[in-house]
């Protein structure tokens, strides 16, 4: 996983950690945070699933660790990450291609396109 130019499979997860550093760096306790926040707690991750997948978005540089001392001085025992450009753009292409399959099951009459999905 030491090839920068491989992504791995983009997992939930990863995903969601991408969304919650998208407006700006934050330390793991914040992007769990973040991440119950947004999805009203129906996603809660776990420290063991948040360090697994940040080490693999470091490896294939989707984010970058940044020194705490440069993120508004959190003080040496926190680490912020903040996403790539790189990181961007998988994740923008994440969310197109998933909103591609709301609008097929719309299209599929799956889901009443009235209702927010």
């Amino acid at each position: 996983m030491n090839d920068t130019h491989e992504i791995p499979p983009m997992t939930p997860s990863m995903l969601h950690i991408l969304l919650a550093i998208a407006g700006g760096a934050q330390h793991g306790y914040g992007i769990m945070r973040e991440v119950a926040e947004r999805t009203s707690g129906s996603t809660e991750l776990g420290a063991g699933t948040l360090y697994r997948s940040i080490k693999k978005m470091l490896a294939t540089g989707l984010i970058d660790e940044i020194d705490a001392a440069q993120a508004n001085s959190l003080g040496p025992a926190r680490r912020e990450y903040r996403i790539t450009e790189r990181g961007r753009e998988i994740a923008l292409a994440e969310v197109e291609q998933l909103h591609g399959i709301v609008e097929w099951a719309r299209s599929a009459s799956l889901v009443d396109p009235r209702e927010a999905v």
